[in-house]
Parts: C-alpha cells; sequence; structure tokens
C-alpha cells in the first residue's frame, strides 16, 4: 500500500509517500504561504498520478491549516487518518494533559516505536526543538525549547542594528567574532549546540532516575546540522521518522 503522509507544521508542511515503512517520495512546500490549500490539493493530484495512493495519513500543529486540508481530503476516495491524541492506536499516553501534546510529537513517537521500541528519544529540529521520550509505559513528555531559525530572527527583530542572520550560514572557523556578524554566528551556533547538548544530560539524567535503560536517540528537522559534532556517534539521523510514525499509525487504525 502506498500511503500519502502529511506532517503540517508551523512553517513547512513534510510530506512524502509511503510503501512499507520505505518512501517511494518526499518534499515540504510552505505551510504559512496562505496558498497551501491549492499546494496541497496539486500535491495529492500528482502523487496519485505518479505513485498511487492507497491511503493518507496526517497530523498537524496549524489548526487553521487542519481546516483547509479537509474539503481537499472529502474530495479523494481515499481512506484517511488524522493521528491525534485520542486516535493514536499502539501508543500509551503517561502523560497527564494529552490535549497539549503536538500531533508531529507523538508521530515522532510510534516512529521510534517502528523503528526500535522503547526506550527512544527524538529530537525534531523545527520551528520549535522538541525532545519526545518513550518509555514502556508509553509517551512520558519532553522538552521545548526555541529552535535555530527562531534564535537567528529574535536577535535582528528585537534590535535597532543587529542584521538578520542566514540559519544556513552560521559557520565560523574561530572562536571569537571579529564582526557583529560572526559574533551573532558563534553566539547562535556555540549557544545552540550547548543548549541542546545540556537539554539531551538533563533527559538522560532523569531516565537514569527512573530506572530507564539507555534510549535509542532519533534526530530529525532540518537544522539537525547544527547538532554538537560529538552526538555524531551516539545519535540516528532519521529525516522522514514523522512520517513513518504516520505510516504506522494508519496501518493500526485499520488492523
Amino acid at each position: 500500500m502506498n500511503i500519502l503522509c502529511l506532517d503540517i507544521g508551523n512553517t513547512h508542511t513534510h510530506h512524502g509517500v509511503l510503501s512499507g515503512g520505505r518512501t517511494l517520495a518526499s518534499g515540504q512546500l510552505a505551510t504559512a504561504s496562505g496558498s497551501e490549500a491549492n499546494a496541497l490539493a496539486e500535491l495529492i493530484k500528482s502523487y496519485q498520478r505518479q505513485l498511487g495512493l492507497d491511503g493518507i495519513a496526517f497530523c498537524s500543529v496549524v489548526p487553521r491549516a487542519t481546516e483547509a486540508l479537509r474539503p481537499l481530503l472529502d474530495l479523494n476516495a481515499l481512506p484517511v487518518w488524522h493521528l491525534r491524541h485520542d486516535a493514536c492506536p499502539g501508543l500509551a499516553i503517561h502523560y497527564p494533559c494529552p490535549a497539549e501534546i503536538g500531533q508531529d510529537r507523538l508521530a515522532n513517537c510510534i516512529g521510534a516505536q517502528t523503528l526500535h521500541g522503547a526506550p527512544a528519544v527524538v529530537i525534531d529540529m523545527g520551528t520549535a526543538v522538541t525532545f519526545d521520550i518513550l518509555t514502556d509505559k508509553g509517551y512520558e513528555g519532553g522538552v521545548i525549547a526555541p529552535g535555530l531559525g527562531i534564535m537567528t530572527r529574535y536577535l535582528h527583530e528585537q534590535t535597532a542594528l543587529l542584521p538578520q542572520l542566514d540559519p544556513a550560514d552560521l559557520l565560523v572557523s574561530t572562536g571569537i567574532g571579529k564582526s557583529t556578524l560572526d559574533g551573532m554566528r558563534l553566539g547562535c551556533t556555540v549557544g545552540f549546540a550547548g543548549m541542546m547538548d545540556a537539554l539531551l544530560s538533563t533527559v538522560l539524567e532523569q531516565l537514569t532516575q527512573w530506572g530507564v535503560p539507555q534510549p535509542a536517540i532519533f534526530a530529525t528537522g532540518g537544522t539537525a546540522g547544527a547538532l554538537p559534532k560529538s552526538w555524531q556517534n551516539r545519535i540516528l539521523w532519521e529525516p522522514d521518522i514523522t512520517l513513518l510514525g504516520l505510516e504506522t499509525a494508519f496501518y493500526r487504525s485499520r488492523a
């Protein structure tokens, strides 16, 4: 079966067609463009024409985009699964207020279940950085922090003289900035890496206190290149883990 999976985020909608855990095609489009409904309609038509679709699974953290998507889904004679906290087959939620959990974060944990099982930590580096923790009890909770894009924009938006930084152009070759731009680049990259390292250490320390064995650590999202270099041998890069979680949820919903 070819399942179209849609992860509707604040900035981008990550999409892909998966079959048995294998990504046949994927990409992204802008969520906040104002014309995402038309773009999604063309996307569905294109995937249907090129690959053939047997179903659609989606999650969303943007209510406006969710409402724009619903009429498009009604036009297609395909089974649809909307992953939510109250429609999350196979993932127990060990969390006081399940409705607060982003749907993409639940998809990430189902993806981790599919790839590894529990325990696992999924680090998703989008507009916000999220850490989500999976144990044998299910979804435990996590961490939410500003993403690299937010950090680079904030300095420009909240000051009179500091320029806008490009998140894709933050590398510097020195530990002391010799220009305003280099100083800002250092502040963002080194500060971001330090934040990430501290957050992961805190999460792992808590899991140890709970008696949870060493988890698998997955990373996904558009700014994973800014992760600390020391992490290269300790994390698993899975760019489509959210889509994989959606595909698994779709199959579980029909079992």
